[in-house]
C-alpha cells in the first residue's frame, strides 16, 4: 500500500481522525506565515497527548539548520520535510545529525526538476509539489504528474492538489512511494474533515 502523509495537523482531534483511518505519518508545519502553522510548544504538547509509534514529520521552509535541529529535538521527531529552497549542503548536513531528510521541489514544467540529482544520497526521499508563486505548498492545485516519472533512484513522495477524487488516478499514473496530502481533507484552511480523511484513504487502499 502507498503510504499517507497528511500534514498541518494542529490538534488532537484531527491527528486522532487520520490515525483511526490508517494514515501513516503527520505533518507539523513551522511554518509561520502558513494557515497551518504549530508552535513548537504546541506541537510537543500534542505529541505527548498522543500514543506512541506515530510517525511525525517536521515541515520547515528555508530555516536555519541549527534551528530545524533544535526544534526536531524539543518537539521530539526525528523526521523533516524541507520544503524551501534548500540546497543539497543542508540536507547532508541535517542527515548527519541523525534526522531523516525528505527533500521538497515545486514543480510545474521540467525545467523546475532541473539538478534534483544532486540531492541523491543526500535524502531519505523527494516530494514533488505544485509550484505556485508565493505559496510554499498546500494550494490545493496540482501539476502535471508525468514529470514525478523523472525522479528515479530515490523514494517519491507525490503532493499537490491531491484530494478523494483524483487520488487513485495519481497513484496509478505515478506510482510513488507515498502521497501527501493536505487543503484535499480539508473543510478549511488548518482544519481537517473526519469524512474526507476517511474517503481518501478508501480509495488509496482499493489499489
Amino acid at each position: 500500500m502507498v503510504r499517507v502523509k497528511v500534514c498541518g495537523i494542529r490538534n488532537e482531534g484531527d491527528a486522532r481522525a487520520c490515525l483511526e483511518n490508517g494514515v501513516h505519518a503527520l505533518g507539523l508545519v513551522f511554518f509561520e506565515p502558513s494557515p497551518r502553522y504549530i508552535s513548537p510548544e504546541e506541537a510537543r504538547t500534542l505529541i505527548g497527548s498522543l500514543p506512541p509509534l506515530v510517525s511525525w514529520v517536521g515541515v520547515f521552509v528555508d530555516e536555519e539548520p541549527g534551528k530545524v535541529l533544535e526544534i526536531a529535538r524539543y518537539v521530539g521527531f526525528g523526521t523533516v520535510q524541507l520544503h524551501g529552497s534548500e540546497p543539497p549542503e543542508v540536507c547532508e548536513q541535517l542527515k548527519g545529525k541523525g534526522l531523516r531528510v525528505i527533500k521538497a521541489l515545486r514543480v510545474a514544467d521540467e525545467e523546475d526538476l532541473l539538478g534534483w540529482e544532486e540531492y541523491l544520497g543526500k535524502v531519505s526521499a523527494m516530494l514533488l509539489d505544485t509550484k505556485v508563486p508565493d505559496t510554499p505548498g498546500g494550494s490545493g492545485r496540482p501539476f502535471p504528474w508525468r514529470l514525478a516519472k523523472r525522479v528515479q533512484g530515490v523514494p517519491v513522495i507525490l503532493a499537490g492538489g491531491l484530494n478523494p477524487q483524483n487520488i487513485r488516478n495519481a497513484i496509478l499514473e505515478v506510482k510513488p512511494y507515498g502521497v501527501d496530502v493536505s487543503s484535499g481533507v480539508e473543510r478549511s484552511p488548518g482544519v481537517k474533515d473526519p469524512a474526507l480523511i476517511r474517503e481518501f484513504m478508501r480509495r488509496v487502499r482499493e489499489l
